[in-house]
């Protein structure tokens, strides 16, 4: 597994100091853009190995008391119903999950604006008077006609001005969104010009932790990025501002390079002059600079792209993937200088299910080992791999039963005869509550279960496509999927 190459103690001081810093510079109201994910951020999890999921939040509650909570949802995705596709809920689900998760840890959540608000707005309407409902304030952002470029109609009070006022009470003012499109740069653009009108010059900063800037542009770390960001045609490169402001290489992306005139403009018929000289400055992210082991941050990033080629393909195989992105991430790949035999469990699963003639799968182990799991009448492989993973674990026997067929064999009964399966065989999840039950009884299935903290971050490989189910228990567990793109069976309809 990964050796340790983040210093996530460091990242946390670090930036919530240099946040500290940027709000002194515009008067005490500074209006932060905050992309990529809060909660659970398990991308930069496995590219910085170290860096702890909840990072993000752990800076925010350092500055608890200064800060408050705006998220946004652009109005279009509440209408089309857009799923998160990592929780596979709608956006507006996730706005109620988000204040929800704010709150529990304690963070402020002032508000929610709805963006992009036009005529007829159904759902959108809908959404406002559940969350005013359950006493949440709400305000409307309007569509602008020509943005972002018809500068003197956005900065007027027929542009931003008709957007209605964000109350805010404190200093630091998060604006996020459940993803991105969500209209968060607006919010905050248009919130400085409500600022200036009433006399407060308050400054605006963007918070996105990929690209590094201060990392290579062909870093691992970098390009792991451009794969996770395959679907939005994302592209890493120089910030020609800062290099031409400073004499110094910076990275960034093609999107923030492209808007940047555009926001130079606004931030000058705003304020008179613009506070930034390149997109780089506007970034508050200090993750760069607490790296401890390059090699092993080069080694797990590397490792990400081949995760992300296989989502791909997989994406592709069901029809809401391309090939593009596919075409893209192997490019990255070459880059990378990484094939698909860099990930030994793949292998692994491929021969074992060229050897049985039924879907298989593999997963390597925290100390190199590599598991195997095979299709039987009472499980299936993804279940066997998961017993036989445990076992190795804890030393225990490979023929000795964990589960007896006494336990499953009922629960086969109930699928088939009572719920209506066609598959008998065991899932996941189902194998996990199976074993739990005969850990009562069973030392051995007990001492079992206490190996399953050892798999989070262990990599696995299906030889085929998993159900959700499956997907959503090992993700649980926090393993490193990857799949075939192929399915098990010819069916059209697959769970």
């Amino acid at each position: 597994m990964h050796k340790v190459g983040f210093d996530n103690e460091k990242y946390v001081k670090m930036q919530s100091e240099h946040i500290r810093n940027r709000i002194s510079k515009f008067g005490g109201k500074l209006y932060m853009e905050f992309g990529g994910k809060l909660f659970d951020d398990y991308h930069a999890a496995r590219v910085l190995p170290g860096f702890q999921p909840d990072s993000k939040v752990k800076m925010l509650l350092e500055l608890k008391d200064q800060a408050e909570i705006i998220i946004a949802i652009n109005a279009d995705d509440i209408e089309k119903n857009k799923l998160r596709s990592d929780l596979a809920i709608t956006y507006d689900l996730d706005v109620l999950r988000l204040i929800d998760a704010f709150r529990d840890i304690g963070l402020y959540v002032g508000s929610v604006v709805l963006t992009q608000y036009s005529n007829a707005r159904h759902a959108a309407d809908a959404f406002q008077k559940r969350l005013e409902s359950l006493g949440v304030k709400v305000y409307r952002s309007y569509v602008i006609p020509g943005y972002p470029y018809e500068i003197p109609l956005i900065v007027s009070d027929e542009g931003y001005g008709r957007n209605e006022y964000i109350e805010t009470s404190r200093s630091l003012v998060v604006v996020t969104a459940p993803g991105p499109g969500s209209g968060k740069m607006a919010t905050c653009l248009s919130q400085l010009y409500h600022e200036h009108k009433r006399g407060v010059n308050a400054g605006y900063a963007k918070f996105e932790t990929f690209p590094i800037w201060n990392l290579p542009l062909k870093h691992p770390v970098n390009l792991a990025y451009e794969a996770a960001t395959a679907d939005l045609n994302d592209v890493n490169m120089i910030d020609p501002f800062h290099l031409d402001a400073y004499g110094e290489t910076a990275i960034n992306y093609n999107r923030d390079v492209e808007i940047f005139p555009v926001l130079s403009a606004i931030f000058e018929r705003i304020y008179g002059e613009s506070p930034y000289k390149s997109p780089t400055d506007m970034g508050v992210n200090m993750a760069g600079n607490c790296i401890i082991d390059d090699d092993a941050v080069r080694r797990a990033a590397s490792d990400e792209i081949i995760r992300r080629y296989y989502n791909a393909l997989v994406q592709q195989r069901k029809g809401i993937g391309t090939p593009e992105e596919v075409n893209k991430i192997e490019l990255l790949m070459q880059l990378a200088g990484v094939t698909t035999d860099d990930r030994p469990c793949v292998r692994a699963a491929l021969e074992k299910a060229e050897q049985t003639g039924a879907p298989a799968a593999a997963m390597e182990l925290p100390d190199g080992r590599i598991v195997m799991g095979k299709t039987s009448s009472l499980l299936g492989a993804t279940a066997a791999l998961l017993l036989n993973a445990l076992k190795t674990l804890g030393n225990i026997q490979d023929d000795m039963l964990l589960i007896s067929p006494l336990i499953i064999e009922p629960v086969q009964e109930l699928k088939v005869g009572y719920l209506g399966n066609h598959n008998p065989r065991l899932h996941t999840d189902e194998v996990l509550l199976a074993l739990s039950i005969c850990a009562v009884t069973n030392p051995m299935a007990a001492h079992a279960m206490r190996q399953l903290i050892h798999l989070r971050g262990c990599e696995m490989h299906s030889s085929v496509i998993l159900s959700q189910v499956d997907i959503d228990t090992l993700r649980k567990i926090g393993i490193n999927l990857t799949c075939e793109p192929r399915y098990q069976t010819k069916k059209l309809y697959h769970k």
